[in-house]
């Protein structure tokens, strides 16, 4: 998101500088599945996820897990989201999302080719598939549903889901099929971008942390980082789930969790399926990566605990297993966990502060910040430049949760 913002900022012949507290994409934008999936725009509150939550609570393989604790940020979090678990609240949600992706989606087929990026960018959709008759059958009733929101699935059984994949089990009793979605590899994207964007005339500083944010009255006026102060007109704030913490230094509440995932990335795999798949319960995504393939899933609410839990990273690549024929790839696969900036009702935080004029906050998009990241760098780009912005983001409002 900060690489898009400075991308378009720079190209308006901005001034621009990007603090990055590591390399450029060595964070969530380097590890995830590199999905840009308008066709699945749930948010992550929905009815019935707290109940099953509480199942999974007891289970540390299981796609959601929260580790025990009596944090008050995360209490707060979590009361706000069930607020957000019912119905009117999921279906409001989902064509902000939708719409959010297919601008995204637009803006990488349009920076791509304009800059001849080179990221294995493909769009030929992808399958989402079943070993559970009952949750395919509700799958199914909800695609049903989607068609009202003109998202339109194919529903597949198991035999035409094999002649498009032939590496998917026997055990697979069906899946939805979804044509116009994307992935890419976003390592390779938002390195490519970041180059493109200092061309145009970007200041990139990497290995840059952020000790300070001086702030006086309702503006800021210098950030202390490792490498000098530097004193900026505006700040955009898009650092992921470290935004919370940053944000508390001026003052300003922004409601989120980080949430942990996971990704196994196989080298030089024995086969490629020639789409991703999503492995329906068990939640795991498996993207073609140009040679390799990449296995990513689940959220853990752990805090800011970068630990990789083996069992979790087992339960991954044995959900690989349950659904699709073994693959083989080289030895020792990349095993990788981040932070996604998970909101507490499953919708971004895009605008500007309403406690600090020259601060823009665009953060909050968990597991969809590469598929939103074009778009919600441009509308920041669009707020910093006090344009009026070219999607709504009323509903983004980034301290509507504010105490």
């Amino acid at each position: 998101i900060g690489v898009s913002a400075a991308y378009v900022l720079a190209k308006e012949g901005v001034a621009v500088t990007l603090l990055e507290k590591g390399a450029v994409s060595s964070g969530s934008s380097y590890g995830n599945a590199g999905l840009v999936l308008p066709c699945h725009s749930n948010p992550i509150p929905a009815p019935g996820v707290l109940t099953q939550g509480l199942k999974w609570l007891l289970n540390p393989e299981s796609p959601f897990y929260i580790k025990p604790s009596i944090s008050p940020d995360l209490l707060r979090w979590l009361w706000q989201f069930q607020k957000a678990c019912n119905a009117d609240a999921y279906w409001r949600a989902i064509p902000l999302l939708r719409d959010m992706q297919r601008g995204s989606l637009a803006l990488f087929k349009e920076w791509i080719a304009t800059e001849s990026i080179e990221s294995h960018f493909r769009e030929n959709g992808g399958l989402t598939i079943y070993k559970d008759p009952r949750a395919f059958d509700a799958a199914r009733k909800e695609a049903e549903e989607l068609r009202n929101y003109d998202i339109n699935f194919d529903i597949l059984d198991t035999k035409a889901l094999q002649a498009l994949e032939p590496i998917i089990r026997d055990e697979v009793v069906g899946g939805l099929g979804c044509q116009t979605d994307a992935y890419l590899v976003p390592a390779l994207f938002v390195q490519a971008l970041a180059e493109k964007a200092q061309a145009y005339g970007a200041r990139i500083l990497t290995q840059t942390d952020v000790l300070d944010i001086e702030r006086v009255g309702e503006t800021i006026k210098a950030v202390q980082t490792t490498q000098g102060v530097v004193t900026p007109t505006q700040v955009l704030l898009a650092a992921g789930a470290w935004s919370t913490p940053l944000a508390k230094t001026v003052g300003v509440d922004i409601l989120m969790q980080p949430a942990k995932g996971y990704s196994i990335t196989l080298k030089n795999p024995s086969i490629l399926p020639s789409r991703y798949l999503f492995l329906g319960k068990s939640k795991v995504a498996v993207t073609p990566m140009g040679a390799d393939l990449r296995y990513a899933g689940t959220l853990e609410l752990a805090g800011f605990d970068m630990t990789i839990n083996q069992r979790r990273v087992g339960a991954i690549l044995k959900a690989g297993e349950t659904y699709l024929q073994k693959i083989d790839g080289e030895p020792n696969p990349e095993v990788w966990a981040g932070l996604r900036p998970a909101s507490a009702d499953g919708l971004p935080y895009i605008g500007r502060s309403a406690r600090v004029k020259n601060l823009v906050i665009a953060t909050g998009h968990a597991m969809l910040g590469v598929a939103m990241g074009p778009l919600t760098g441009q509308l920041a780009a669009e707020v910093l430049l006090e344009q009026n912005p070219s999607f709504d983001i009323l509903p983004f409002a980034p301290e509507r949760f504010a105490r």
